[in-house]
């Protein structure tokens, strides 16, 4: 029997909802994240499933940009997002009468990328980049999304890409997350804003220098580089090459059948798919990745909330954790 779920994709910087039935996604109703605090958030929450919802509606998946404990659905932690320690499957559960599915953004993401167009599982091993306003990670292996024994397995944004450990210099302290040379904190969107206007310092003539003080820098140069300026181009490389040594580094260590990288980050397309590609290969151990694809999302920026969408309806066909005696909403 086909249900009626919708897909919530959470973000640091926009909230996206959309219904699914059966095999048909309908389209994203989305707005920027209220970030003022927990409560805010999950008002806007709950008011973006009831905006899009069917008639009907039998559950709710949602991707959030934090550690999950999946069984409770609570939020362990969480860096982007007002969202630390709160029981999210509850608390949404109550108010929308319906179960809730809470899980890492990526993971979901990963879950959508490990199936095609027809909603039908095509790779059974994948590592799922996402990259956005921060950089995330999901794991489909075997077939089954892995989460690790406390929900967060996948953090991949976390992996650190970029110390200095020559000679004589010790291991720096630990310091607030992300961390400094972490795969996050050189080559997300944030990253490549600060790349982007210290690029634009370096060559106050080029077309990206004119477009300085805009909120969004990196997503203006890649329309930059899109449009041939060469500095723009340069600062785009750059980031790509970063993404390409967090691919190698998953190569590395799950020796998977696909790599994909998603998030917003594909709205650059080969200008971020080529280099990454080029640095990973160079990267990556010899004898390994060599039937691995490289790719970018086939779901685009609609990963996300088709794979909460998914987590929803293969959680109400197989239940993994015990479903809580909620009412439907009508």
């Amino acid at each position: 029997m086909s249900v009626s779920v919708v897909g919530v994709d959470l973000g640091g910087t926009k909230v996206a909802a959309a219904a699914l039935s059966g095999e048909r996604i309908e389209s994203s109703l989305m707005r920027p994240t209220e970030l003022s605090d927990s409560g805010a958030l999950i008002n806007q929450l709950v008011d973006l499933v009831r905006d899009c919802r069917d008639s009907e509606l039998d559950a709710v998946g949602i991707g959030v940009p934090s550690v999950v404990e999946f069984e409770t659905g609570r939020v362990v932690s969480s860096v982007n997002i007002p969202l630390a320690d709160v029981p999210l499957r509850q608390v949404l559960g109550d108010r929308l009468g319906v179960p809730v599915f809470v899980d890492n953004d990526a993971t979901v993401a990963a879950l959508a990328e490990a199936h095609d167009e027809h909603l039908k599982l095509v790779a059974r091993n994948l590592v799922m980049l996402t990259v956005g306003t921060g950089v995330g990670g999901g794991l489909v292996l075997g077939g089954r999304i892995y989460r690790g024994s406390t929900g967060g397995a996948g953090e991949l944004g976390h992996t650190i890409v970029g110390l200095d450990l020559e000679g004589e210099n010790e291991v720096p302290p630990a310091a607030r997350f992300p961390q400094t040379g972490s795969l996050e904190s050189v080559a997300s969107g944030h990253a490549l804003d600060r790349v982007a206007a210290e690029g634009a310092k370096l060559h106050p003539d080029s077309a990206l220098a004119r477009l300085v003080g805009r909120e969004l820098l990196g997503a203006e140069a890649v329309r930059a580089a899109a449009e041939g300026d060469a500095t723009a181009g340069w600062i785009v490389e750059i980031w790509a090459e970063r993404v390409g040594i967090g691919v190698a580094n998953a190569i590395n260590t799950f020796d998977p059948d696909e790599v994909v990288i998603g998030g917003g980050a594909v709205l650059a397309g080969d200008l971020l798919l080529k280099p990454a590609t080029r640095v990973a290969r160079d990267y990556v151990v010899p004898g390994l990745g060599d039937k691995t694809v490289i790719r970018l999302a086939r779901h685009g920026v609609r990963a996300g909330v088709l794979g909460a969408a998914l987590l929803a309806a293969d959680e109400l066909a197989h239940p993994s954790v015990p479903l809580p005696d909620q009412a439907r909403v009508r």
